[in-house]
Parts: C-alpha cells; sequence; structure tokens
C-alpha cells in the first residue's frame, strides 16, 4: 500500500523593507541579488523563515545576514502578507510575511548575495526587478498594509494574476 504524500506547503519567507527620510525625500533600502533565486534583479532583503524561528527573528537575521544592517524585532510593524503561486514549479510557492521599519543600527555593506543600496521611493527600478512588484510594492510604499495572492505565469517571471484582500 502506497504512502499518501505529505500535503504540499509554501516555503515560508519574508521580506523587510527599511526607510529612511533624506533630504532628497523618503528611500528604501533594497539589494542587487548576487546569487541564488533572482540573481541580476534588484530585490528586497529577506528569505526563508528556518525552522523554529518566528516571521520576525527571521527577518531580523535575514537583513543582518543580506546588507550587515541590524534591526530589533520590536521596531518591526508587519506590513501584510503575499501567496506567491508558480502553477508550472509549485516548488517556487512562497507564503510571506512582509515587515518594515525606520529603525535600525549600522550602514549597509555588501555581502555575499547581496549589494544594497537606497532607492527614492519615486525611482523604484521595477525594470529592473520581479514582473510582479509594479503591481504589490507601490501599495506598500504608500504606508498600505495588505495581503495578496500573486500567481506568475507559466514562464516563471511574468504575472498571470494579482488579487488583493
Amino acid at each position: 500500500m502506497a504512502v499518501p504524500a505529505a500535503p504540499y506547503r509554501a516555503a515560508p519567507v519574508v521580506l523587510c523593507f527599511l526607510f529612511r527620510e533624506t533630504a532628497d525625500g523618503r528611500q528604501v533600502l533594497m539589494g542587487m541579488k548576487k546569487t541564488g533565486f533572482g540573481l541580476g534583479r534588484v530585490v528586497t532583503l529577506g528569505g526563508h523563515i528556518e525552522a523554529g524561528e518566528t516571521p520576525e527573528q527571521a527577518a531580523v537575521r535575514e537583513v543582518e545576514e543580506e546588507s550587515g544592517v541590524v534591526v530589533a524585532e520590536r521596531d518591526l510593524e508587519r506590513a501584510g502578507t503575499i501567496e506567491w503561486i508558480f502553477p508550472a514549479q509549485p516548488g517556487l510557492d512562497m507564503s510571506t510575511v512582509l515587515f518594515k521599519t525606520s529603525r535600525w543600527s549600522g550602514e549597509p555593506v555588501e555581502t555575499d548575495e547581496i549589494l544594497p543600496a537606497w532607492y527614492p521611493i519615486t525611482a523604484i527600478p521595477y525594470p529592473q526587478m520581479w514582473a510582479d512588484s509594479a503591481h504589490w510594492m507601490p501599495r506598500l510604499l504608500a504606508g498600505d498594509c495588505f495581503n495578496a495572492v500573486i500567481t506568475i505565469a507559466d514562464d516563471n517571471v511574468n504575472v498571470a494574476s494579482v488579487v488583493f484582500s
């Protein structure tokens, strides 16, 4: 008798947006991905939640690993969730918690994974990012808290649909 397969579960992930005010306006920290998933794209700091971690703990760890910046859990504000669905490659599905903060210590430094840079929120480099970013990031940058389900097209790059709730 065959053993039933374990139920499929999307990978638990966090994204963390660091904001700062400058004389030229508000900026967000992102970076050019140097390795792995998203290679060559401008991405938000974040990654997988490891076993035993809370989303907040994962956000703190990922921000430090990817940029050298230290964020305290108490300074993180939840900004919503995104479920990414990849019908052509379900192993890429992600269940993501979004965080934002304007408090941290240290200055961003290049790491093995990310070349961090500050971007004016009025000049986000959407053409260099994942195609879905232009659908949801403006809402986050405007201060909205939202939940979204984003279905990626069969090419694993373009957007098939975006549903906000």
